[in-house]
């Protein structure tokens, strides 16, 4: 029953995080590299010009509202984390991306990069052994 509602959760989290915007990706970013943190150390690492304190606390609430974030009480303070692993979210992002802009199909997302962004033969190299290592 237990594993059952750790599912639902993730799941429900998935969904949320399709909705998370820039900024909140930019302290979802913050926190995966810190790994938990309070809100002066998340803006200890934004980039200028930086939110005000207030802003960015609001910020850190809505997250935890959405629940991708956490926190521990040490009296007011609180110290964040991430309930979500930043491999997931991308996971969740590139299958959203293939899924929208290259009509859930690999290839085409594949070779979206290989034309448009001129890939050198190194990295052309690279991912044909990816490809070859990977297959089933």
């Amino acid at each position: 029953m237990k594993t059952k509602k750790i599912v639902i959760c993730l799941l429900y989290q998935i969904t949320i995080m399709e909705k998370l915007t820039n900024k909140e990706e930019e302290i979802m970013c913050i926190l995966w590299k810190l790994e938990k943190g309070f809100v002066n150390d998340i803006l200890e690492h934004m980039p200028e010009p930086k939110p005000h304190y207030n802003t960015l606390s609001t910020l850190v609430r809505i997250l935890e509202e959405k629940g991708v974030v956490s926190y521990k009480a040490y009296g007011k303070s609180h110290q964040y984390y991430p309930l979500v692993k930043k491999e997931d979210y991308r996971k969740m992002f590139m299958e959203e991306t293939m899924e929208k802009y290259f009509d859930n199909s690999f290839s085409n997302l594949v070779s979206f990069f290989v034309k448009d962004k001129k890939l050198s033969k190194t990295e052309l190299d690279e991912l044909m052994e990816i490809i070859e290592k990977n297959k089933k």
